[in-house]
């Protein structure tokens, strides 16, 4: 019994983690509009940003935190505003481009730190754990599902209660009606997508307590991030909550307990989801 809560645990945090990726993701593609599939690279980026700060240069893993997260929404706006804002209602031309970030971005990253794997990192008071009845429970793990349902409340705040959300999603129904009654839509499209980077590389340096800083870190969290996406629904800060822990918990009680198969498990459960919901668990309609 107690193996098992442990694995739902450990499913849990890893959910969370997918969480903090799809949650930005599906806002950009399901609000604003925007395929990025640089997200990812973003999530790497945030990753080894963080290794620095707080491994190289030993400061606090708060300040990496932060750092982790600046370093991909500076970034992340950097696409936005010189690309991906000429390339309104254009998906194709949205995937082809982002997808050419990935390789940039993995590249530069192997020029700057390296291919070798970084070690992992957190705050030394994270290392411990506590005991609850009797079952040993990571610190660091318990801080990233703290942290994961604090993010979550922020968005679901900015996206359903704030005039801010409430005109980026009227706005991306309909932006010529938005921006003819005077809104600066184009400002407050910057602000969301800044945090949708800023949160993925936040992810990165949390994420990175799991798995060390790798170059193939960004790619294989982006196709589980578009599954949550998915399986959660386009567009809802909800949804990718409940789609990223549902699927953190399919995917490692899968490798754990049926191992042979385990990695289909996931996208076994999103096509019954899609044939059952096909907008996704929590999805929004976007006109």
């Amino acid at each position: 019994m107690s193996l098992l809560v442990q694995n739902l645990f450990t499913g849990l945090t890893y959910g969370m983690i997918l969480f903090l990726i799809a949650a930005g993701l599906s806002i950009v593609i399901g609000i604003m509009g925007i395929t990025n599939l640089a997200h990812g690279a973003l999530y790497m980026i945030g990753a080894y940003v963080g290794w620095t700060v707080a491994v190289k240069y030993h400061l606090n893993y708060l300040v990496a935190a932060l750092a982790g997260g600046l370093a991909a929404a500076v970034i992340g706006l950097f696409i936005q505003v010189v690309f991906l804002n000429r390339l309104y209602k254009q998906p194709n031309e949205q995937v082809l481009l982002t997808f050419g970030f990935i390789f940039i971005l993995a590249t530069s990253t192997r020029a700057v730190w390296g291919a070798t794997f970084k070690m992992q990192y957190t705050h030394p008071a994270l290392f411990k754990t506590v005991e609850i009845g009797g079952i040993p429970f990571s610190l660091g793990r318990i801080a990233i599902l703290v942290v994961g349902f604090v993010i979550a409340a922020l968005l679901w705040y900015v996206q359903d209660r704030t005039r801010m959300g409430a005109i980026v999603r009227a706005g991306m129904d309909d932006k010529e009606m938005i921006m003819g009654l005077g809104v600066n839509l184009p400002l407050v499209s910057l602000v969301v997508f800044f945090m949708a980077s800023f949160i993925a590389g936040l992810g990165g340096v949390l994420g990175s307590q799991l798995v060390g800083p790798n170059l193939g870190m960004g790619t294989d969290i982006l196709l589980l991030a578009l599954v949550v996406t998915i399986v959660g629904g386009v567009g809802s800060v909800q949804g990718a909550l409940l789609g990223g822990l549902l699927i953190g918990v399919i995917d490692t009680l899968g490798k754990v307990y049926i191992h042979q198969i385990g990695s289909f498990t996931i996208y076994l459960a999103m096509v019954i989801i899609l044939l059952v919901r096909p907008r996704g668990l929590l999805g929004r309609e976007v006109g």
